[in-house]
C-alpha cells in the first residue's frame, strides 16, 4: 500500500501538541538528515533526532565545519509529548548531545533505545541510566502496547562491533499499530541484509541516499547508500514504500537529488520512491501482520 504524503499546515511543534490520529496506521514527518517523528497508537517517538548545533561548534575551523544547511524544523526545548527515541548509532547527528538531555528533561517518562555499544555514550551525554533500553542485533522490544521495536545489523562503510561483541550500528523495524516501519540509519549494503529484510514484512523503509567516496572517507566521513542502492535493496526485499533522507544537512555530505530523480525514471522501480521533505505528513496504512 503506498504512503499518503500530505502538506502539514502547522509546525512539528503544534504536531506535537494535538492529540495522534485514531487510525491503526502510522504517520511520519521528517526533522531533516535522519531524523523523524513516528506517531501511532497514541503515541510519538523520535528516530534519530539532531535539532541542535552541536556538530558546527565541535568542528569549528575544521575542514568540514557542519554548519547546517537547513534550520531544524523543532527546537530541542520543544519536544514536548514524547514517550520514546530511538537512537541508531553514537554519531553526534544520530545521538545528538545538544537535543536528547532536553528530550529526557522535559519529558521524564521518555525511554532512549540505543545499541549496546553506545550505552556508555548515552550515559555520557547526560541520559538517565534507568530510561536506557540497550540493544543488540535480533532483540526484540515491546515498550508500549500496540508498538514493537527489533534490531538489527548496519554497516556504516563496515560492520563493526566493540569488545563484547555488540554492533556499534543498529537498524530497527518499528512495528506501531498495523505499520512496519524500517530506519537503516547509517548504512551501505551488506551480505544478508536484502534477505533478512525480505522477511519481515516492512511497509517503509526510510534509508540514507548521501553515498561514499574516497574523499569523505579519507577525511573520517564513512558513508552510506547510494541513491540506486537504496531503490534495489527496497525491490530486492519487497518492500514497497521507500523515503529517502539524510541530505541537505551539510554541504560536504549530500546526495544531488536532481541526479536521483533522473536515474529513478531510468530505473522504473516497484517500489513508491519519496524523497523526504520537511512540512509533509507521511501517512503509512500498513497491513495486519502476525507478529
Amino acid at each position: 500500500m503506498a504512503i499518503r504524503e500530505t502538506r502539514e499546515t502547522g509546525s512539528i511543534e503544534a504536531v506535537l501538541a494535538r492529540a495522534p490520529a485514531a487510525s491503526p496506521g502510522a504517520e511520519l514527518w521528517w526533522l531533516g538528515q535522519a531524523g523523524f517523528v513516528v506517531r501511532a497508537v497514541g503515541r510519538t517517538l523520535l528516530i534519530d533526532p539532531y535539532l541542535s548545533d552541536s556538530l558546527a561548534k565541535k568542528y569549528a575551523g575544521k575542514t568540514y565545519p557542519h554548519i547546517r544547511a537547513m534550520p531544524a524544523p523543532l527546537s530541542p526545548g520543544q519536544a514536548r509529548g514524547i514517550d520514546a527515541v530511538l537512537c541508531t548509532h553514537r554519531h553526534s547527528d544520530h545521538m545528538d548531545p545538544g537535543t536528547l538531555p532536553d528530550v529526557a528533561a522535559l519529558n521524564p517518562l521518555c525511554l532512549f533505545v540505543v545499541p549496546k555499544a553506545a550505552r556508555e555514550r548515552a550515559l555520557e551525554i547526560g541520559l538517565p541510566d534507568e530510561r536506557i533500553a540497550a540493544m543488540a542485533d535480533g532483540d526484540r522490544l515491546l515498550p508500549f502496547d500496540g508498538i514493537s521495536i527489533e534490531a538489527l545489523p548496519s554497516a556504516h562503510e563496515e560492520r563493526k562491533r566493540n569488545e563484547g561483541g555488540d554492533d556499534e550500528f543498529l537498524g530497527y523495524v518499528l512495528r506501531a499499530g498495523r505499520a512496519a516501519v524500517y530506519h537503516s540509519g547509517d548504512c551501505v549494503p551488506y551480505p544478508g541484509l536484502r534477505e533478512r529484510l525480505a522477511g519481515l514484512d516492512i511497509d517503509v523503509a526510510l534509508l540514507p541516499i548521501n553515498g561514499r567516496d574516497e574523499r569523505r572517507r579519507s577525511n573520517g566521513i564513512p558513508g552510506n547508500f547510494t541513491f540506486r542502492e537504496a531503490v534495489e535493496l527496497c525491490d530486492g526485499a519487497g518492500i514497497p514504500s521507500l523515503v529517502c533522507h539524510h541530505f541537505g544537512m551539510f554541504d560536504f555530505n549530500t546526495a544531488d537529488l536532481g541526479e536521483a530523480r533522473i536515474l529513478l525514471k531510468e530505473m522504473r522501480p516497484a517500489a513508491q520512491v519519496l524523497f523526504a521533505q520537511v512540512g509533509v505528513r507521511y501517512r503509512v496504512e500498513g497491513t495486519p501482520s502476525p507478529r
